[in-house]
């Protein structure tokens, strides 16, 4: 069983949602200052998957710790979420307990680029 985080993807202010590649025309390469390239970009996680066996819960620390769906989380189950990540922590787990003890569950730490000076 796999949960499948699809390609980073991200959403310019004001505009339509775009899909990066990261580091421009050149890529992933050391050439590229990859902290200038993100800045000012909106990140979202992609999540593709079976919607007959699985969704995907957005919960705080506890419920991924515990594998449980928290109060006021919110639960995806298109087979194909786009999830904006918030600044810090975001916890996404299978709202069904034993798929997420059995591992579909994840941590994704979003931070800002550090300071250049």
């Amino acid at each position: 069983m796999e949960k499948n985080g699809e390609a980073i993807r991200g959403r310019q202010s004001n505009s339509k949602p775009s899909t990066y590649i990261v580091g421009g025309e050149d890529g992933w390469d050391l050439a590229i200052d990859m902290q200038s390239w993100a800045r000012g970009k909106k990140f979202h996680a992609v999540f593709k998957y079976d919607d007959q066996r699985f969704d995907v819960a957005v919960v705080n620390k506890e419920g991924h710790d515990s594998c449980s769906v928290n109060e006021g989380a919110k639960v995806f189950d298109s087979g194909y979420d786009k999830i904006r990540l918030a600044f810090g922590p975001n916890y996404f787990i299978d709202s069904a307990p034993d798929v997420c003890a059995a591992g579909m569950k994840m941590a994704i730490n979003a931070t800002a680029p550090p300071s250049l000076i």
